[in-house]
């Protein structure tokens, strides 16, 4: 019987999906764990730590909303107001920037801030290789349908980094002494957990997943959960689906590349003095 109601779903859904004008928007949560205890410095107390967690809450929890139509896609953070008094961490000059996706050409675009300069990383995107399953579950008023993946890290995805601890060997006038330290390290690649829905047949997701039989609602990868709380097909309003085209056009290894030797030069220039600051320069 469920297999029957799953397969009207689908009809149904492809019926939609068929019209000339097809379009819908999706809201998605996402939600980064952050163990302090791990992090930092141990003997912080606990009200120093909830005082950390509560200024890195707009790191840590953020809405993105995703804009669609049968083949193209933007995804961005959702503009919203700080609180007064709520200072939140930056991280390194970033800011929020617009990631494009068309599943048809395989074409991927990230338009992004760094230190006040605009880029546009660009990026021949191969399908991603999904495993998928029959397992199922439901999200809202959808089935989903279970898929994975392993995918490598990004260098500078501090999302992912965790420390470990490491024993050292050391000898100091013949006496052995063995010292226990922690080293943050990033796992060479991490397991990615995908539920998308075939009732809403476009191969598209959050970010840079996509690649499966319908829309991903939710993603599990790493310390991350990405998690769509609202879908509207067929809005009223036209949506806004443009490809980024401002920003020096580079490749996602020469960004990388560009944002190592920032954060070298930030690194020698807070051992030398005292807070400061220079414009960016390549």
């Amino acid at each position: 019987m469920k297999s029957i109601i799953t397969f009207l779903l689908i009809c149904i859904s492809f019926t939609v999906f068929s019209q000339k004008e097809f379009q819908g928007k999706a809201v998605y949560q996402s939600k980064t764990s952050f163990d302090m205890s791990r992090f930092g410095n141990r003997e912080m107390s606990e009200q120093q730590k909830k005082r950390i967690m509560d200024r890195m809450k707009n790191m840590l929890e953020k809405t993105y909303v995703l804009n669609f139509n049968k083949t193209t896609s933007i995804y961005k953070e959702e503009e919203k107001l700080e609180a007064p008094g709520r200072g939140g961490f930056g991280f390194g000059g970033f800011s929020g920037g617009v990631q494009y996706k068309n599943t048809s050409e395989k074409k991927f675009l990230e338009s992004i801030e760094f230190f006040g300069k605009k880029f546009l990383i660009q990026e021949e995107e191969s399908l991603p290789e999904w495993e998928m399953t029959a397992e199922t579950k439901q999200i809202g008023e959808y089935i989903c349908y279970k898929a994975t993946m392993l995918k490598s890290t990004d260098a500078f995805d501090w999302r992912n980094m965790r420390r470990r601890g490491r024993r050292d060997n050391k000898s100091k006038d013949s006496t052995h002494v063995k010292t226990v330290t922690d080293e943050i390290e990033m796992p060479k690649q991490i397991l990615v957990t995908a539920w998308y829905t075939p009732q809403i047949p476009v191969s598209n997701g959050p970010g840079m997943y996509w690649g499966l039989p319908g829309l991903i609602l939710e993603v599990n990868s790493g310390n991350t959960t990405v998690l769509c709380t609202e879908v509207v097909l067929n809005t009223k309003e036209k949506l806004e689906i443009e490809e980024p085209t401002k920003g020096e056009e580079v490749t996602r290894e020469e960004y990388n590349s560009i944002v190592k030797k920032k954060m070298e030069e930030m690194r020698e220039m807070w051992r030398g003095r005292r807070g400061g600051g220079r414009p960016f320069r390549r």
